[in-house]
């Protein structure tokens, strides 16, 4: 395992049309690998809970129930992954805090096959709504 690679994996996350290829890159050169996974600490982030709950529902088309989200963070390179289960469905989650930009993928198969529905989101900035005495 390359960490630096960590670098070409935020650049496919940003520019990447084709969403597999990120999450195979993700897979192939990190995820696997215990010297990655022994870098972060488990934490518990409510905005990429509230983006997996909505962004699940949305793929799903109805209510669905998560379990086993094990989320993970490494503050040196501000990257949060993880696994998740989609009503026995496998998925996985990556984010990086720096650029507010994330992958979410499930697998549409059981057993997992290589269907897998993607999702790119990104956090949007909420500026201040402005007063307008402020121009006054």
């Amino acid at each position: 395992m390359k960490i630096e690679r960590l670098q070409e994996l935020k650049q496919k996350l940003t520019n990447e049309k084709d969403l597999s290829r990120i999450w195979l890159f993700f897979m192939d050169h990190f995820a696997d690998h215990p010297e990655f996974t022994d870098l972060g600490q488990p934490v518990h982030n409510e905005y990429l809970d509230a983006v997996l709950h909505t962004t699940c529902q949305q793929m799903f088309g109805r209510a669905i129930k998560i379990t086993d989200f094990f989320l993970i963070y490494i503050a040196k390179y501000q990257l949060f992954h993880g696994p998740f289960q989609v009503e026995g469905l496998i998925g996985g989650v990556i984010y990086f805090e720096d650029i507010k930009v994330g992958l979410l993928a499930v697998s549409v198969d059981y057993p997992p096959s290589d269907a897998v529905k993607y999702s790119r989101f990104s956090e949007m900035i909420q500026l201040s709504s402005s007063n307008r005495n402020e121009y006054n």
